[in-house]
């Protein structure tokens, strides 16, 4: 029961709605990242002429300015935080694909170090403060922790999407249908089971990311590579139309914490 005593969290309340926005984000961060490095730039065509370097710096910055926006407001702000998480799924896309193509580490090798850096991001997170609960991101100290983790998350997204797709041999909708099936199993764990729910958010968090960047490769790569060969820009641009008009319609709540015990709820 909510009373006088909760605190109001920086992020949103998670629901149906939250999922669907974000799922919608990280498939723009994925055709939005390309439509930089890959449509403008032409990084796809030579992985070593810096395209993916310069896109990872350009997404950076917006990321950076969004995150300042986020931690500086002092209340939750829909159009900031989504704004952080969009550049955060840019940002990531850029960097997954540097390192996997223009460093050679290949997606394999960049899936197990970035899942090492999400895993090391949650544990000091959790030792340094003892929650790793959304709900407890309420101060500057905790959003800090919150988008590390969501950095690494989204970066680990594109690669282990390239990986399932490529490597795999599964293509982009195959990959996105081991993706989904991943989900299906931890809502089924969520309403069934008592299994944690810090760990099926986290969990579902970063599996969300991977399902965007397997559904937008299937909508902008070429129809030789399995994908629809859509526009990339125009793609990024009808997807971010959704967004904003999903963000208008649904409710857009700040989650909350109750102000003592954080820590036991949080586990």
């Amino acid at each position: 029961m909510q009373n006088d005593d909760d605190i109001l969290s920086k992020v949103p309340e998670v629901t149906l709605g939250f999922w669907v926005i974000k799922i919608l984000a990280t498939t723009l961060g994925e055709t939005g990242g390309d439509s930089v490095t890959m449509t403008w730039l032409h990084a796809d065509q030579n992985a070593h002429n810096g395209g993916y370097l310069v896109g990872t710096g350009i997404f950076l910055v917006v990321f950076v300015a969004a995150v300042i926006a986020q931690i500086s407001t002092t209340r939750f702000n829909a159009w900031i935080y989504w704004l952080a998480i969009v550049a955060s799924t840019t940002v990531g896309t850029a960097m997954a694909d540097f390192f996997d193509r223009s460093l050679g580490i290949g997606y394999t090798g960049g899936s197990s170090i970035l899942l090492a850096c999400v895993l090391c991001s949650l544990a000091i997170w959790y030792l340094t403060l003892g929650s790793i609960n959304v709900q407890t991101v309420a101060t500057p100290k905790v959003e800090i922790f919150y988008w590390v983790t969501i950095t690494f998350s989204q970066t680990l997204g594109t690669a282990l999407g390239d990986w399932m797709a490529d490597s795999t041999g599964l293509g982009y909708d195959g990959g996105a249908l081991v993706f989904c099936a991943g989900l299906f199993l931890l809502a089924a764990l969520y309403y069934w089971t008592t299994i944690s729910r810090v760990f099926l958010f986290w969990a579902a968090f970063i599996l969300t990311r991977p399902l965007g960047a397997t559904v937008g490769d299937f909508l902008d790569k070429p129809t030789s590579h399995g994908g629809l060969d859509l526009s990339r820009p125009l793609a990024s641009g009808v997807i971010l139309a959704v967004i904003v008009l999903l963000v208008l319609v649904l409710p857009q709540r700040p989650g909350r914490h109750p102000g003592s015990g954080v820590t036991a709820e949080a586990q």
